[in-house]
């Protein structure tokens, strides 16, 4: 009975989506009336349509909507025209697995809003474009169109698609690993946003590069600030995007060796919102195996939440120096009460092959972090940690004073 209960109601449903769509269409199509009047039901029932396809997840309707519309463009101004082809350009990327849709869809109404000579619809499409490159990590082919883009605009001076197209440069320069071209970005989109309003998902973007940037440089604690600020601005506007946010603070949080605070940010009303996110209890896990010092726990915490932390940009280079440091936390202990260890020894505890221990030794003794010194790749001879004695500092400066003494003297009996 159930069953048969929600097959009617799925059969309403489909029923009233085809009716509501066959109403718009004839909207759509309507030609008595006042010109002005015409144009704003058509433009209306043009964006409700659209977001009816995008639920139903009928990408190749949305194309063809947009095929169609293009008569119906040269008779309206063009800024709706940028407004209705944007709607249903937003349309096609809420439906999952349309990437390579959207990317063809928005060369083409590039190339369309070039020939007809639409350049605030153009570059913010080829903006859009710029950003899909960047997604499906097009690095190079994003530089390129970002570079084009900025020349065209900073002439006609649109400070406010500058901010975006200079924070997305930041963005692809910090993926290639070019961190002070990023910077120069985000200090250029920075200058343009002083000049204007600033939307707040827009200053929230900015404080997040912000954010990434200084964690880039282990200054976790201003970091954490700038992340802060994004998750505050994003809870009030965009909420998808607060989530991701409070997943960078508390790795800032991990990161500058404070743990223990994660669980009571994530407690927090603000925090309590996205506490079932997987990028969220990821790091509730992490700080819990960095707080127990275990590699093991660690990688199976990584290898389980992999789909959330490894594929993310901002996180994956952060996370491979926390187990650089919970490994070189673990060595030091093993071999504190130790003059000289085998290194199969420190392997056997840490159930890590040898060879990677030893390379990890050999790492930490040109780092001077461990003071010693490995005999034969088969063990750890450990030295005590040398004294900065003040009397050699003290005896280099007085035979120095000499020496300037005797010079002098020289210069005088000359």
């Amino acid at each position: 009975r159930r069953e048969r209960e929600r097959e009617r109601e799925r059969e309403r449903k489909m029923s009233d989506g085809a009716s509501a769509e066959a109403e718009l269409l004839k909207k759509l199509t309507i030609t008595d009336g006042k010109v002005t009047e015409l144009a704003k039901a058509r433009e209306e029932a043009a964006l409700t349509l659209a977001d009816l396809y995008a639920n139903r997840g009928s990408s190749d309707k949305l194309v063809g909507l947009l095929e169609d519309l293009k008569p119906f463009f040269s008779t309206i101004p063009k800024a709706k025209t940028a407004k209705i082809v944007r709607a249903i350009i937003d349309a096609v990327s809420k439906i999952p697995g349309t990437t390579e849709l959207q990317l063809k869809l928005c060369r083409e109404q590039a190339a369309w809003a070039r020939s007809e000579k639409r350049t605030f619809l153009r570059q913010r499409i080829e903006t859009r474009l710029a950003t899909l490159l960047f997604a499906t990590r097009d690095y190079q082919g994003a530089l390129s169109l970002i570079s084009t883009l900025l020349s065209e605009v900073k002439r006609l001076d649109d400070k406010l698609l500058l901010v975006d197209i200079h924070l997305l440069e930041s963005r692809v320069h910090h993926a290639l690993r070019n961190l002070p071209k990023s910077k120069a970005a985000l200090t250029a989109a920075r200058t343009a946003a002083n000049a204007i309003y600033v939307p707040p998902a827009a200053q929230a973007e900015i404080d997040c590069q912000s954010g990434t940037l200084h964690a880039e440089e282990k200054d976790y604690k201003t970091a954490y600030s700038y992340f802060y600020e994004g998750f505050e601005q994003y809870s009030s506007v965009d909420e998808s995007k607060a989530g991701p946010v409070l997943k960078y603070m508390l790795l800032c949080k991990i990161m500058s060796g404070n743990a223990e605070d994660v669980a009571g940010i994530v407690n927090t009303k603000a925090g309590l919102k996205y506490s079932n996110i997987p990028g969220v209890n990821a790091m509730l896990e992490i700080a819990e195996v960095y707080k127990q010092r275990s590699i093991q726990a660690y990688q199976a915490a990584l290898e389980k939440h992999k789909d959330s932390l490894t594929q993310d940009l901002v996180v994956m280079g952060h996370l491979q120096a926390l187990y650089e440091k919970m490994l070189e936390q673990n060595i030091l202990r093993i071999i504190e009460p130790y003059s000289q260890v085998e290194v199969d020894f420190i392997a056997s505890q840490l159930s890590l092959d040898k060879s990677l221990v030893e390379r990890k030794l050999s790492t930490m003794i040109l780092d001077g972090i461990v003071f010693g010194t490995l005999e034969n790749d088969s063990s750890l001879i450990v030295y005590d940690k040398p004294s900065n004695d003040a009397f050699y500092k003290e005896s280099i400066s007085t035979i120095e004073n000499i020496s300037h003494a005797v010079d002098v003297l020289t210069k005088v009996i000359s």
